[in-house]
């Protein structure tokens, strides 16, 4: 009798605590739940803070190459005055034009001596020329500016021998000016403007006119 009452003790003991075991039973993992959201919010937030900014990409606008300017290219030779001396020969009907234009180009820095009269075939010249001494180099250049200087007249190689009077130039003179009566008696700046005229060239026309034949009528004759 006395061996059996601590048996039912215990037993009641047991029972009695397996409610309460099963109640923090059930705090803990409510309190475990609730701890595993609050860690992964905090990861979650963690995970947000930590991430990089992204940056909006700037995009810079291709600048153009600076165009240099267009190098301007001069359209006319340059003036020469030096370097070929100048002679005037009259082929005009005017007297003493040589002695004028000689001293106009004296005065713009060409250098010259005395002005003499054409010779045949270039005695008499409607349009003026400038002829040049290819054996002087510089005379080309020379005559190209007397030839601007007149108006643009024709330069061309001095033949052989020069249309001047004696059929000789001065020694060292290479550029020979024949004076026509298109300039004679201008100054440079009118012949630069003047209009070159040339020998006027008659054409006659011919008009033919057919005859016409026109019959001859017999009278007529009343009878009587």
């Amino acid at each position: 009798m006395s061996s059996e009452q601590p048996r039912k003790g215990r037993d009641t003991a047991g029972s009695g605590g397996a409610p309460l075991g099963s109640t923090a039973a059930i705090i803990i993992a409510v309190l475990a739940v609730i701890g595993g959201f609050l860690i992964l919010r905090e990861i979650r937030s963690s995970s947000s803070d930590s991430a990089p900014a992204t940056t909006a990409a700037t995009t810079v606008p291709e600048t153009a190459p600076p165009t240099a300017a267009p190098t301007e290219v001069p359209t006319t030779a340059p003036q020469v005055f030096t370097g070929a001396t100048v002679i005037v020969a009259n082929a005009s009907k005017v007297n003493g034009a040589a002695g004028v234009l000689t001293t106009s180009l004296k005065k713009k820095g060409f250098t010259t001596v005395s002005g003499t009269n054409a010779a045949a075939p270039e005695d008499k010249l409607d349009v003026s020329k400038v002829y040049y001494d290819p054996t002087n180099p510089n005379a080309l250049a020379v005559a190209n500016t007397v030839a601007g200087l007149m108006g643009n007249i024709a330069v061309a190689v001095l033949p052989t021998p020069p249309p001047v009077k004696d059929g000789k130039l001065p020694v060292g003179v290479a550029v020979l000016v024949m004076l026509g009566a298109d300039k004679a008696n201008l100054t440079l700046d009118q012949m630069g403007t003047a209009t070159t005229v040339g020998a006027a060239t008659t054409v006659a026309t011919a008009t033919t006119v057919a005859a016409v034949t026109i019959p001859a009528v017999a009278p007529s004759t009343s009878a009587g």
